[in-house]
Formats: structure tokens, sequence, C-alpha cells
């Protein structure tokens, strides 16, 4: 009877502890090397949202805790990753990932062990038809970014439509984004009827584009379309100029990363790429995020604007989510990320019913991203029906 009375008190005096236990979210994404502007600022993203959500009262009474881990923007080390936060850290959900390559090699993870995994940043197409019914019943894998079949198709309206260029050059790079956008272009330019003069690859850790810049001016090319991170597309840019080849370069939106603009300089003025969030405080919600991310971060500067602001609005869905489902069992957070009929104000826009069963893609519809266009070292608003899109939002 003793033993009995003693193990109930024991009980009621851990209960407490027991239901304040936090809610543990896995962070993934590439914090040292060539894609760390986007991972960096993706990350600080996530820690603003978290800290805004913990000191509202958390999420079921819970604290928020960040489970954090660098990638290296390296496949098997993502994969690896994935695996450890679900067997050792135990993680209920994720947010993160930048890029493709390592989305592609991790995910599948998260899925088998029917955890959700909200991917922030990384735009490749497949990455959330990788787990699509039929065969996968249901599907773990959602996203905040602009994947890039919509990204290519605002590229060639770019580059084709509006600046009226017919002569394109394709430059990519080998890794899964670079060819699964590569592919995307093309699809876009043959809706147009058009087919690249030439298609270039390079490799990560490439200096001199100097060939591939020659065989497309000697093809004739008008502009340049590229697919990339920030170290090469510096190369490009500086390649032309050394060249003397005055040639626009549109391409996707990793064109804003720092380390673009920073080894480009000069020679980065007047590129073009969709961003789905521009640090402009066009409205006093975007000031406030600003705000915030200078003062946790102490710089004025966001690396990567779009990969912080996409990181904040992940973990405020994920969050919103599992108030919804009223727990943290995978599945049930899933099934209310497809029918998340709170409102989630987020920075890049407004959140309601952002997912369906069939459609993981919260960036669609009306929701197209913007064009952004470098000037004086930062991104601006190309078009000012864009800015004042924004200031709606």
């Amino acid at each position: 009877m003793k033993h009995a009375i003693a193990f109930a008190l024991a009980l009621l005096i851990l209960a407490p502890a027991l239901a304040e236990e936090p809610i543990r979210i896995g962070v993934s994404g590439p914090f040292t090397g060539g894609s760390s502007p986007m991972g960096v600022a993706m990350l600080n993203g996530i820690r603003i949202a978290a800290s805004e959500i913990n000191a509202t009262g958390g999420v079921l009474g819970r604290t928020i805790v960040l489970v954090e881990r660098d990638d290296e923007a390296r496949n098997e080390l993502g994969a690896r990753i994935a695996q450890e936060l679900i067997r050792d850290d135990r993680v209920v959900a994720a947010v993160g990932i930048v890029n493709t390559g390592v989305a592609l090699a991790s995910q599948r993870f998260y899925q088998q062990a029917r955890i959700p995994v909200i991917t922030s940043v990384a735009t490749g197409s497949l990455v959330t038809k990788q787990f699509t019914p039929p065969a996968h019943p249901n599907n773990y894998v959602f996203r905040v970014s602009a994947n890039d079949t919509l990204q290519a198709e605002m590229i060639v309206q770019e580059a084709v439509d509006l600046s009226g260029f017919r002569r394109v050059a394709i430059f990519h790079d080998s890794t899964n984004y670079g060819h699964l956008g590569r592919d995307d272009l093309q699809r876009a330019l043959a809706r147009r009827d058009i087919k690249p003069v030439v298609v270039e690859r390079f490799d990560i850790g490439d200096v001199d584009m100097t060939p591939q810049l020659r065989r497309a001016r000697a093809a004739g090319a008008e502009v340049l379309l590229t697919y990339g991170i920030g170290p090469e597309l510096a190369h490009i840019a500086n390649g032309r100029v050394a060249l003397g080849w005055e040639v626009r370069m549109v391409g996707s939106w990793t064109l804003s990363m720092s380390n673009f603009i920073d080894s480009a300089g000069p020679n980065a003025e007047g590129v073009r790429m969709p961003q789905t969030f521009i640090a402009d405080p066009v409205s006093e919600r975007i000031r406030g995020f600003l705000a915030r991310y200078r003062e946790a971060t102490g710089s004025e500067r966001i690396p990567v604007p779009p990969a912080a602001a996409q990181g904040y609005d992940s973990l405020l869905l994920l969050a919103a989510a599992i108030r919804q489902a009223g727990n943290t069992e995978g599945h049930a957070i899933r099934e209310a990320l497809e029918n998340l009929h709170q409102k989630v104000e987020g920075v890049v826009m407004d959140y309601y019913l952002p997912f369906t069963y069939s459609d993981h893609e919260a960036i669609k519809g009306d929701h197209i991203p913007f064009v952004g266009r470098i000037e004086q070292g930062r991104v601006v608003f190309a078009y000012e029906d864009d800015r004042r899109r924004a200031a709606r939002r």
C-alpha cells in the first residue's frame, strides 16, 4: 500500500514537468560554406519566430525548442542529420532545408517516419512531389518557397515576354538544383517556341566561366538565364564584363545572395530575379520583422531576405498546425496543415488554407513572387506595381 501511495505521489509531482515537456523541432540547413548566406538567414528567421511563439506562451502550453544541425549543403550529410533528428532527438516535425539535392536525399526519412517537414528554402519542383498519391497515400512534405516551375516561368516572362529577347543562353550548375532548374527553363521556353542557343553547365567551385561565356556570345545570346548559387553566379557576372560583353542576366532567386552581390560588386547592377520577399519597409509588418531581425542578429543586413522570411513563416505555420491538431502526433499535424483554417500572418504573405491534401505548395496562384533588381548593392523592387502589391500584404 505504501509503495502504491508513493508511486501515486511521484506521478503527481512529475505530471506538471511531463505536461510542460518542450516541443522539439528539427532545423537543418547549410550554416557554413557557399550556401550559408541562405542557411544563416533562414535559421535567424526561424529563431525569431520561435522566440515570438515562446514569448506568448508557446504551443499547447509548451515551449518550442529548436534542434539545429548544419548540413553543409551536402546530400549525404543532410540525409544522416534527418535520421539522427528523428531517431536520437525525437523531433515531432522539422523546418528548413535549403538545397534541393539535400531535400530530395533527406526528406524520405521524414516521410518514412510520418513526421511533417516544411521546406523553407529549397525550390526544386520535385521536392513536394516525391511522395504523392497514389504511390504514397499521405505526403508529409510541405513547402514555403517559390518552386522552380513558377520561378522559371517568371524568369522567361521577364527575359522574353517583357524584354523581347529571343536568343537566350542557359547557365546552370551541376547540382540537382541546377539540372532541375534548367529543365524548368527549357519547358517555359518551349511553350514560347524558343530553343536556347546554348546550354552551359558549371561545377560548384568553378571560378573561370570564360569558355562558357565565349560559346554563348559566339552563338549570339542576348540574355543569360541562370540557375546556380552566389559564388559561381558572381564569376559569370564578372566574366562577362571582363570579356567586354554587356549581356543581361536574369535568373533564379539565388541572384539575391549576399555572396553574389558582394563578389560581383558593380557587375551585379541591373540583374533581375524572382523574390518572395524584398527587404523594403513598405508595410508595418515588414518594418517590424526587419527591426526584429536587426535586434536578434545585430546586423542591418539580411544575407538573403527571402530565406529569412520563408524560415520565419514556416515555423509560424507549423505552430498553427500543432495548435489546431491539439497534439504533436505526425499524422495529426499533417492533417492540420492540409486544412489549416486559422489565418497565419506571415511576412511573405497571409496564409489561409495554404495547403490541401493534393497541393503542398504555399506559394501559388494569386501569391506570385515579385521581380527584384540589384541596385547599388541591394535588391529592390524592379516594378512599382510589385512594391504596391507588397505594401498590401
